[in-house]
């Protein structure tokens, strides 16, 4: 297996950069979709009534679909990584986020780690999930395990047939 070469191993990623991603505009279709999805219909999420009820101005989007919308924003950065697998999220909802709000997210280098196993390491990132009046709507961290430069030189290619 090849490791696209523009993607940032663990040695060239260092605690501090900061990578702006595009952004998304939330849609009525997002929030019906994630309903269907994860069976999640409460009434916050479906009832614009409901909502402007407890004070908000319309339908609130799912706290996950945030979450997942963000994970999507950072695949699709300008600066990417070479991903073997997200470990954890820690995550907090800070605001609401309602139809038609462009979110997109800043993304920090907090820390990087080694691990035991050779062409592994573990970069841990923070995240600011922000609508277009650049108000957080939420924020946490990811625990990335992504490849070295090592790694492309241990996988052995494969004999053509």
């Amino acid at each position: 297996m090849k490791i696209d070469p523009a993607l940032l191993r663990y040695e060239q990623v260092e605690p501090g950069l900061v990578i702006e991603t595009g952004g998304i505009t939330v849609t009525e279709a997002h929030i019906i979709a994630f309903a269907g999805l994860t069976g999640d219909f409460f009434d916050i999420h479906m009832d614009d009534d409901y909502a402007r009820g407890l004070g908000y101005p319309g339908r609130v989007a799912h706290g996950l679909l945030g979450l997942a919308l963000c994970d999507g924003l950072k695949n699709r950065a300008p600066v990417k990584f070479a991903a073997i697998v997200s470990l954890g999220w820690r995550w907090t909802f800070a605001g609401p986020i309602l139809v038609g709000d462009r979110i997109a997210a800043r993304i920090t280098v907090l820390s990087k780690r080694a691990t035991r196993k050779p062409g592994r390491g573990i970069v841990t990132m923070g995240f600011d999930l922000v609508n277009q009046r650049d108000e957080v709507v939420q924020r946490g961290e990811n625990d990335l395990m992504v490849h070295t430069l090592a790694s492309d030189r241990q996988r052995p290619e494969r004999p053509e047939a």
